[in-house]
């Protein structure tokens, strides 16, 4: 049996403003993963189903042990008899109490079946261990996931906020310059539009937030500290070692889940022995002594020991045996599937992070490019207006997808980091301090605020 290293849940030192609503400063990454150690319903859960599951030893072992147990009865009787002899009739009447007790023990020799299932109970262990070891990955993954959900959305009204102005101003321009003259009333319009529509977007981005802060607070609890940001400086480097095949092959061997599928279809295979146990004969022991006293007039005391072998051998059951034992079988069958179809989803996973982060790394670039141009249009947009080769349209235009792309550039990074992470979810090696050298690409002083309530 793999030995269980001490829970996260168990052994993790929060500081206690951490713990209070509102109180210390957990604004980054690392201590709101740390709050949701202490705080997730979905971590607690699975470490109590593990504790639960360990029971299962205990339980296995039990019948193998000797097993002790004390008898005892107590009797009142009331006897009335009639007897007739050569000598005449006689009535009798007797009231007394019998007390007998007896001490019983009881030991398995053996049964086949016994040992099968104390066998199968390390491989359950085994495979809750490393359910619950995913799951503690998969708290690392969904906080940072809810994390930087979090700084999209705060991203998205920032732009939108931005938007919002950019389209005042152009329609107060577009005012001024109908009123001299310069321009159509349909541009006016137009200008107008466009300020209605980036209100309706701001508006629909704030709600998003929201429910973005509600997603974080599910793991982490109701909390109202502020999210540092992204800094503007994010290292860009492809994973290490480049190459593919090792990062499956890491993940075949290493991730939880394909353990958990390994342990469940050993666990499996082993209940087919115990189920097939039902042909094989079984030997117990059995011990007992006791005594009976009575009170009645004529009465004989007992004192009373026994020890015994008894053999069981099975002939024919109504064939529950077979059937159980097909029936274990395919169950068996069934997790070999299981087994199968989580290697192939790993190998998935693990691939798709892999080229997800090389080409969030050119896809980062890409972006920040497409806002240089977006600008660039803009500016040339903006001077075509002013000479008569632009319209209102045109401006509006070149004004939102610069905006579209800044947020896409924004966006485009958080991918990258979540690629990464994700990556080395694959491979089980997702780790606190993998998610400290994330952290560390925050800027605490460039902070999202929590919604006021």
């Amino acid at each position: 049996m793999r030995t269980l290293r001490p829970s996260l849940i168990a052994t993790l030192v929060v500081a206690p403003a951490l713990m209070i609503p509102g109180a210390g400063r957990a604004d980054d990454l690392i201590q709101i993963y740390d709050l949701a150690v202490q705080s997730d319903p979905q971590l607690r859960q699975a470490e109590q189903k593990l504790f639960a599951t360990m029971e299962t030893r205990p339980q296995a072992l039990a019948p193998m042990l000797p097993n002790v147990g004390l008898q005892g009865t107590v009797d009142y009787n009331d006897v009335s008899s009639k007897s007739t002899t050569q000598f005449g009739s006689f009535n009798n009447r007797d009231n007394y109490s019998t007390q007998s007790g007896k001490a019983v023990v009881t030991q398995s020799v053996y049964n086949r079946a016994n040992w099968m299932t104390l066998k199968q109970s390390e491989t359950i262990i085994a495979q809750a261990e490393a359910q619950f070891r995913s799951a503690e990955i998969d708290l690392m993954v969904r906080t940072t996931q809810a994390y930087f959900d979090v700084l999209k959305a705060a991203d998205a009204v920032t732009v939108s906020e931005a938007l919002v102005r950019a389209d005042e101003r152009q329609l107060e321009q577009s005012q001024q310059r109908f009123q001299v003259g310069l321009v159509a009333i349909t541009d006016v319009n137009d200008s107008q539009a466009a300020a209605d529509k980036s209100k309706a977007g701001l508006i629909q981005a704030k709600s998003v937030l929201d429910n973005a802060w509600e997603a974080l607070r599910v793991i982490v609890g109701p909390i109202q500290l502020p999210l540092a940001r992204l800094g503007d400086k994010l290292p860009l480097s492809p994973p290490q070692p480049n190459e593919i095949g090792r990062w499956a092959d890491s993940a075949q061997r290493n991730n939880f889940s394909i353990v958990a599928a390994v342990d469940a279809a050993a666990s499996a295979k082993t209940n087919i022995e115990i189920q097939k146990s039902g042909y094989y004969p079984t030997v117990g022991l059995q011990a007992s002594y006791g005594s009976t006293r009575s009170g009645a007039q004529y009465n004989t005391d007992t004192d009373a020991g026994f020890i015994g072998l008894t053999l069981t051998v099975p002939i024919y059951q109504g064939g529950a045996v077979a059937s159980r034992t097909r029936q274990a079988g395919y169950n068996f069958r069934a997790a070999q599937d299981q087994l199968d179809q989580t290697r192939r989803q790993v190998d998935q996973q693990v691939k798709d992070a892999f080229r997800g982060i090389n080409s969030s790394i050119e896809d980062v670039k890409a972006r920040q490019a497409a806002v240089k141009s977006a600008r660039s249009s803009l500016e040339s947009t903006q001077a075509g207006l002013e000479v008569g080769t632009r319209t209102q349209v045109d401006v509006l235009n070149a004004q939102r997808q610069l905006f579209q792309a800044e947020f896409d550039y924004l966006a485009s990074r958080y991918a990258y980091i979540l690629n990464g992470v994700k990556l080395h979810q694959a491979t089980s090696t997702l780790t606190r301090d993998v998610l400290a050298k994330g952290n560390a690409w925050l800027n605490p002083a460039d902070k999202v605020m929590p919604p006021a309530y």
